[in-house]
């Protein structure tokens, strides 16, 4: 619609379809008010409302309207010029125009202010910024002169959050406390809410919780102090990461050291001091070079040499970093490892992104012939996702939530696993139940990393019947991820593992048996 009293022409004169059969006149404006009066809240197209009212009206003054022939619009007269084209293109005199003008102006000054229905102007039944000014204000001084309690109007569905009201911090408080009584508002309250979400709803026995991992987490300590204690309680069952997440994370599985460092420390000195920085967190150049000779030593092995998942990669790389712990007398040292020994298969996104990768393509150039299949990876996290709703064997059908810690390709690896069972293997299935981010990308720029839940469900990654169980806290995962792995681990017991890396063979065959099933 256009107000501005000019309608746009083509260049041959001729007014366009789209602006015939939506362009209404300056003038008609005033109508514009008592429209939106009479508009029924749940009508799901206002446009056609418009159209219903104008027309009707444009209808009673100049008579039925003359068809729009699409083969060619009908140029203007030297009596029309653009300001003069009402509601589908019919020409509107000036004479119509000034009548129709003064009946508007007297209908607008006996309407309600602003031509909107009267509860955007207060109902009277309580005070607000859109009520009676004085009147408000006289009642609220005769309320303190007499000395009378305010009593709050808190009826508002707005108002039926728990008063803020937070404990006094004495230095005795749990974490528990700290966070239910003290987490109040902005991303202390998302925090609070996520913290809850993951311990009241994520994880209850019949939910699969996968976990993405993005940021050098691993280097920073995380693998040990958060990822471990969780895959050991049954916290998380299955893990997509960045390969340099896992690379670092062999670091301590190898007895080999990483330092806090000084941020402002001059790089060009550091690099002659053979010392590698990642932000803050110090280490020697020795350290990747081991690093690397591990991995290596161990691809070259016989089991290696074949196609295979990340997971199962992932599998074979962790038993042989457990064993070195073991030998060196190292214990929960490696999310790795941990893995291994809890069956959690850990995927990642984008297997040539990180010295692992870098690694097994320098083998192949001596002729080794291991490949992570990104293929198989697709299709496995599916079987996951599907498998945690639909159920496998004599499990029963539950629930898929994910943990994100982060954003990137992790993040969207874990949710395409419902449009790849939907969009493109045709299964039906609404998507993900829960959602948990802590990130600090924002929405607006177009990354995957701050795309929200409500702009997934449109993909079909989240069930939108599900979104308010979706929570994301805008923070770094280095300070949210030990609060909340302390707060999980202190109202919850322990899960039975699920042990999903064992259960692989079986959730494809799930997967395959849907999948014929819907393509029939």
């Amino acid at each position: 619609m256009t107000t501005s009293g000019t309608a746009r022409q083509d260049r041959d004169g001729a007014v366009p379809l789209f602006w015939q059969s939506l362009s209404f006149e300056v003038e008609e404006r005033d109508s514009f008010g008592s429209i939106l009066r009479e508009a029924h809240p749940g009508d799901p197209c206002f446009a056609n409302i418009l159209k219903r009212k104008l027309g009707r009206k444009a209808e009673a003054r100049d008579g039925p309207a003359v068809p729009v022939h699409h083969e060619r619009p009908r140029p203007y007269s030297k009596s029309e010029t653009p300001s003069r084209m009402g509601i589908f293109g019919r020409a509107v005199t000036h004479d119509q125009i000034m009548t129709d003008k003064r009946h508007s102006s007297h209908q607008s000054s006996s309407r309600d202010r602003g031509g909107f229905k009267a509860s955007r102007h207060g109902t009277g039944k309580r005070s607000s910024a859109a009520g009676p000014k004085a009147a408000q204000k006289k009642a609220a001084e005769e309320r303190e002169a007499a000395g009378a309690r305010h009593v709050a109007a808190e009826s508002s569905r707005f108002l039926r959050g728990a008063r803020i009201a937070p404990r006094r911090i004495d230095g005795t408080e749990t974490v528990v406390q700290l966070i239910d009584g003290t987490f109040q508002a902005y991303n202390s309250g998302r925090l609070r809410e996520a913290a809850q979400l993951f311990t009241e709803k994520m994880l209850e026995p019949d939910v699969t919780v996968g976990m993405t991992l993005t940021g050098a987490l691993t280097p920073a300590g995380l693998g040990m102090s958060c990822l471990i204690p969780l895959i050991e309680a049954g916290f998380v069952d299955w893990i997509i990461s960045t390969g340099a997440n896992l690379y670092h994370d062999t670091h301590f599985g190898l007895g080999l050291a990483m330092h806090r460092g000084n941020p402002t420390e001059s790089d060009v000195v550091l690099r002659e001091e053979g010392v590698v920085r990642i932000y803050d967190i110090f280490f020697d150049y020795d350290v990747l070079l081991s690093t690397d000779a591990f991995f290596r030593q161990v691809i070259r092995g016989r089991e290696f040499q074949r196609a295979m998942s990340s997971a199962e990669f992932h599998w074979l790389c962790g038993k042989y970093v457990d064993e070195r712990g073991r030998v060196l007398g190292l214990k929960d040292k490696s999310l790795l490892a941990t893995a291994y020994r809890c069956g959690v298969p850990i995927y990642t996104s984008s297997p040539g992104d990180s010295s692992i990768g870098m690694n097994v393509a320098a083998l192949a150039l001596e002729g080794g012939k291991c490949l992570i299949d990104p293929n198989q990876d697709v299709n496995e996290t599916a079987s996951i996702v599907l498998g945690a709703k639909r159920g496998v064997g004599k499990g029963t059908a539950g629930k898929s939530a994910i943990m994100i810690m982060g954003g990137g390709s992790p993040k969207n690896f874990a949710l395409q696993t419902e449009p790849q069972i939907q969009e493109v293997l045709g299964i039906d299935e609404k998507g993900h139940d829960y959602f948990l981010q802590v990130t600090d990308a924002r929405p607006d720029t177009g990354g995957l990393s701050g795309a929200t839940p409500a702009e997934a469900v449109s993909w079909g990654k989240i069930d939108p019947d599900r979104l308010p169980d979706a929570v994301v806290c805008y923070l770094d995962s280095t300070i949210a991820l030990p609060l909340l792995t302390s707060y999980a681990l202190a109202r919850r017991k322990p899960r039975a593992l699920k042990r999903l890396y064992d259960k692989r063979p079986a959730l494809m065959e799930r997967l395959k048996a849907e999948f014929r099933k819907a393509n029939a």
